[in-house]
Formats: C-alpha cells, sequence, structure tokens
C-alpha cells in the first residue's frame, strides 16, 4: 500500500476521473496484482521527479510493473482521450464553445540522452542535439495535439501534420492557427489550407531587442513553461517517441485535473 501524504498521491477527484480511461481490462482481473490508483501514483511521481524507473521509491509498487502498464496507456491513447475530455469541460465551464475555432502552435528542443539518441538529430540554429516536440493548444492554453521529430527537421514541414492532428481531436472544428516567424512561407500555408486551417504568422516588432510578449503567441509560451514543471519534460528521457507524447498528455490531465477541482466539487 501506498503510504498516506506520499508526495506524489493523486487526489481523489483526479482518480476517479481518470480510472475509467485507464480499465483497459477489467479492474478485478484475475493478473492484475498492483491497484491502479498505486501504479498511477507511480507514474505522477516519475512524471513529477524525472527519476529513472529503478529508482522509484519502495512505497510504490516495481518499477517493471509501473513501466510496463504506462506504455500499455500510452500506446491506448488513454490519457490524450482523458485531456481531451477536460479540455472541454473547462472551456464550458469558461462560458466558451467545447471545441476551439482557434490554435497557437509552437515547438521546442529536448536534450537527447542515450536512451533517446538513436532517434534525436543535431539543430544547428539552437546548437542542440535532441527532439523537437512540436505543440498546438487553444487560446485558453489547453494542450490539442503533439507531434516529435528529430531536431534537425524544420518546423514548417510539420505544420500540415499538426493541423491534422488538431482536426481529428475536434472534430474539423480549427478554422485559424496562430504561429512563429519560423513558419513564414506561401508552401506552409498552402499545407495548413489543406488540413481547412488558415495560417496566421504572428511577428516581432521590427528592430525590437529582448523579450516582447506577442499577441496569442504568449498563450503557447505560458503552456510549454506549465508543462516544464514536469521534470520528465525537461530532456528527451525515453527509447519511444509515444512515451514522450504520453508524458506530455499525462501533464495536461493533472493540470487540468488541478483547474477543475472546484467543478467536480
Amino acid at each position: 500500500m501506498i503510504r498516506q501524504g506520499y508526495p506524489s498521491d493523486v487526489d481523489d477527484d483526479t482518480y476517479f476521473f481518470l480510472l475509467p480511461y485507464l480499465l483497459l481490462s477489467r479492474q478485478d482481473a484475475g493478473q492484475r496484482k498492483h491497484p491502479i490508483r498505486d501504479v498511477l501514483n507511480a507514474l505522477f511521481w516519475i512524471a513529477r521527479t524525472g527519476a529513472q524507473w529503478a529508482y522509484l521509491p519502495h512505497e510504490f509498487p516495481p518499477p517493471e510493473t509501473v513501466r510496463q502498464q504506462a506504455h500499455r496507456w500510452f500506446e491506448a491513447g488513454c490519457f490524450e482521450t482523458a485531456a481531451h475530455d477536460l479540455r472541454i469541460l473547462s472551456r464550458v465551464e469558461r462560458s466558451r464553445n467545447g471545441e476551439p475555432t482557434a490554435i497557437i502552435i509552437d515547438s521546442r528542443t529536448l536534450q537527447s540522452t542515450p536512451e533517446s539518441g538513436h532517434r534525436a538529430g543535431f539543430d544547428g540554429t539552437k546548437k542542440r542535439e535532441g527532439t523537437n516536440v512540436h505543440l498546438a493548444v487553444d487560446t485558453l492554453g489547453h494542450l490539442l495535439a503533439v507531434l516529435t521529430t528529430p531536431a534537425h527537421e524544420q518546423d514548417r514541414a510539420q505544420v500540415k501534420d499538426l493541423c491534422l492532428e488538431v482536426q481529428e481531436a475536434t472534430g474539423v472544428n480549427v478554422e485559424v492557427a496562430f504561429a512563429d516567424q519560423g513558419d513564414t512561407g506561401a508552401q506552409t500555408a498552402l499545407q495548413a489550407a489543406e488540413a481547412g486551417v488558415e495560417l496566421i504568422v504572428v511577428k516581432r516588432p521590427e528592430a525590437s531587442k529582448g523579450f516582447i510578449l506577442l499577441p496569442r503567441r504568449w498563450v503557447v509560451e505560458r503552456s510549454l513553461a506549465w508543462l516544464s514543471r514536469f521534470r520528465r519534460l525537461g530532456r528527451d528521457l525515453e527509447r519511444w517517441p509515444s512515451t514522450l507524447v504520453g508524458f506530455h498528455f499525462l501533464a495536461a490531465c493533472f493540470l487540468l485535473c488541478h483547474n477543475l477541482k472546484p467543478l467536480f466539487a
């Protein structure tokens, strides 16, 4: 049993909301040796601390059990589905339509590790070997889609795929995507249009220096800051890209559940 008050304990509201999404087999299945809540607590601890699986404290189920179950959840898109439903609840609670019509897209480069090195690339601009994580959020900062590529691949080449992911998640409801100057170009705009999205590039003022708060663009930067609170997302520690994507949606679920606590009550 997990001792009460352990720092990573998932609260009751979060656990009971996520439970239906995590039941890939019956809760009382014969092969189940550890309660789902204990496994979820352990996975949350890994996401928060960024520690290696082998360093999972003894209060949790065995590391290999947690790792295997986490990969099953990630491959099945359990946290992705939960995050989309939570996003709809959050938008409705704020008197918005459940599905957005506008998104903001951006990317960041995560430093590679020995585990992820086989799929890493070198970003000549940032002088970093690693993985590019491409994100799309709505105008409230809710995570909609995540793609990963080697760091040497251009951001503009992922715009169409990112828009298609968003359209699938929102029921082809998105009309506009705000992007940075790295996505400038007629070809990029045409590819976004093929996904039914108008691409609007938000540019920095000419001759500006230092930090500038750009309209719309600050929303995705804030989302990246929220996600960076989970140390597992500070570097690319994963052997498989699906695991990296899964941890992003896991983090999004916990952030949304925290924000929706008054609604659950």
